[in-house]
């Protein structure tokens, strides 16, 4: 499916830019200006589509109806809604405030605040598209479980007196819920445009992960990586939970780099661990948090996806060989 634009990035990097072949440079310019048109084309299409099924689905709505569920029903709905939701672990905030807001248990909140940065739809087609369904597919069960036993577990710590006060004083009414109706041609425009205006906003950190995944692809040494990252350190895993933490990238930014990091021998654990980290646990977000709720309870939060992340890297790297 892809073999057109390798066929473009080919003859860009040996014709246009003359540039010798079978060299390490070739190699990287040609890895670079494919990897960025495939996951440009890639993203484009399922946002779009995404944009559009969420057109039925108002965030409103949305609030509203997890509220009358039941806890356990309340986290899978919510991690679930999370996939849907293209949002960084910073922009997911508004909504986690909306959530609260509207009457829903914070234990569930926090299970969308997790899933919703760490599994959205982005990392999926990505993950689909550079290593196959298996792998697509561990990777979003993994993230499911961590984001529902997360919500799970801090919900049951009755940690509600540690969210500041005036996030309980907003509550949503149901007749607040917008009741717009849109047409086909309306739903249309709006996911394409939705679609071409999160790829105005993601394609630098697109240009920079596929740029550092390029250059780690020529440059770096098959087994160096392997040497320090490979599955049978037992420290690699949290290692890559600690490096990524500091970081801040989306999931389009960040997947390049787990392409080019598994090609160099890095554990596929290791890689997605380090990938949840950066989407999912972020400095930016933490400041963020801080104005909504107290030092503790975001050391509970970090601490609790932590650990799921790092579970679920010595996983992977034990069912992956």
């Amino acid at each position: 499916m892809f073999y057109p634009i390798q066929m473009l990035a080919n003859w860009l990097t040996y014709s246009v830019f003359n540039i010798a072949p079978h060299t390490l440079l070739a190699e990287t310019i040609s890895y670079f200006i494919f990897d960025t048109i495939k996951i440009l084309i890639l993203l484009l299409v399922i946002i779009f589509i995404v944009s559009f099924i969420r057109t039925y689905l108002p965030p409103e709505k949305v609030r509203l109806f997890l509220a009358k569920k039941n806890k356990l029903t309340g986290h899978i709905l919510a991690s679930l809604i999370g996939i849907v939701t293209p949002f960084c672990s910073c922009s997911a905030i508004p909504l986690f405030l909306g959530f609260v807001e509207a009457g829903v248990p914070l234990g569930v909140t926090f299970s969308f605040l997790i899933s919703s940065p760490m599994i959205n739809e982005i990392a999926l087609v990505l993950l689909f598209g550079l290593f196959g369904w298996k792998i697509a597919l561990l990777y979003i069960i993994s993230g499911l479980i961590i984001s529902i036993l997360s919500g799970l577990i801090i919900g049951r710590m009755k940690v509600e007196h540690l969210v500041a006060e005036f996030v309980w004083k907003n509550k949503v009414q149901e007749s607040s819920v917008l009741k717009s109706k849109k047409n086909l041609s309306e739903r249309t425009a709006y996911a394409l445009n939705y679609a071409l205006d999160i790829i105005k906003k993601v394609w630098p950190y697109i240009l920079v992960g596929v740029g550092l995944g390029a250059w780690i692809h020529g440059y770096v040494p098959a087994d160096f990586l392997a040497q320090y990252a490979g599955a049978d350190k037992w420290y690699a895993v949290p290692l890559a939970v600690a490096v990524g933490i500091p970081l801040y990238s989306n999931t389009a930014g960040i997947v390049p780099l787990i392409s080019a990091l598994t090609e160099k021998g890095v554990a596929m654990g290791t890689t997605l661990a380090f990938m949840m980290a950066v989407t999912a646990l972020s400095l930016p977000e933490f400041m963020i948090l801080k104005r909504i709720m107290k030092t503790k309870l975001i050391i509970i939060f970090a601490s609790v996806v932590g650990l799921g992340i790092i579970f679920t890297g010595y996983l992977f790297n034990m069912i992956i060989k």
